[in-house]
């Protein structure tokens, strides 16, 4: 992993010397990345809280960049008029120009970079991009053990419930849920991508087995491999409480989570519980 660490780090050092990024003059402007982002973040106006999750500052660090702008006449801050609570940040009419002037010239630096290679390597290079990015937002989500009552858990088990209402032809009854303060023997994993909760499951032990249940990931957050994670976070937990056997049911209309369990290693058993969603049984040794 040593190798693998350093050439990441070549990368980014390549990257961001070819962007320009670490200059005071980001894009021929007079300002540096910093500005010139929360400009692009800003748009049509934003909510600090938002501002502060998604470009990862803290408090301090933003209000000085709103300082800067606001001193340049760029941006302005006030109350929201939905809640006086809420502070957003919008784009005077000189912001207005300013963000309009970064986009013309961010283009312009693209167009430049690609100008050079044919067009199957532009493809190429796109589709990595792509590949990187799914790779990053994977790396970027945080899995934590949660209670079972959490109000972000009990969100995304609800969202869960309502989307197998609408995939299993007989319907989902939500009391097939696990109840909020049931989990006596398990954990809840809840997955969050920019503070947002994107995923769930959980393990419960079961006599000689533990059972995975109410595996499931946000629309938003699919296609990068949350699933595989989130699964592969259950086992490791399972294993280090001493778990060897896992166990979880699933239905035949659910043909994604059905090949996700088969490339995870997981072996069709007959079924093992009375539950009409679990039609397919699936069952894995843990190595401990």
């Amino acid at each position: 992993m040593v190798d693998q660490i350093e050439q990441v780090r070549d990368f980014n050092r390549y990257y961001t010397r070819r962007l320009g990024v670490l200059t005071d003059h980001y894009l021929g402007q007079g300002r540096p990345l910093g500005e010139a982002r929360l400009l692009f973040e800003i748009g049509a106006g934003a909510d600090l809280r938002t501002l502060r999750t998604r470009l990862g500052l803290d408090s301090g660090y933003l209000s000085r960049l709103l300082r800067s702008l606001g001193g340049q006449g760029l941006v302005t801050v006030g109350p929201s008029p939905a809640d006086g609570r809420v502070r957003i940040a919008t784009l005077t009419e000189a912001g207005r120009r300013e963000r309009d002037d970064l986009e013309a010239r961010s283009r312009e630096s693209v167009a430049a970079l690609l100008g050079p290679l044919t067009a199957a390597q532009r493809e190429q290079l796109i589709e990595a991009q792509g590949r990187v990015r799914r790779l990053l937002r994977l790396a970027a989500v945080t899995v934590d053990a949660v209670p079972d009552d959490d109000p972000d858990v009990r969100g995304c088990l609800t969202a869960y419930g309502k989307e197998l209402g609408l995939r299993f032809p007989e319907g989902y009854d939500p009391a097939a849920l696990t109840a909020p303060g049931t989990l006596a023997s398990g954990t809840m994993l809840l997955a969050r991508e920019e503070g947002r909760p994107v995923g769930c499951g959980l393990w419960i032990l079961s006599g000689s087995f533990a059972e995975i249940r109410h595996l499931w990931v946000s629309p938003a957050a699919r296609g990068y491999g949350l699933g595989a994670r989130l699964l592969r976070e259950l086992e490791q937990d399972a294993a280090a409480h001493g778990v060897t056997t896992l166990r979880l049911g699933t239905h035949t209309a659910l043909t994604e989570a059905i090949a996700l369990y088969r490339r995870a290693g997981y072996r069709e058993i007959p079924s093992y519980d009375a539950s009409p969603y679990n039609q397919l049984s699936f069952e894995k040794g843990l190595v401990l």
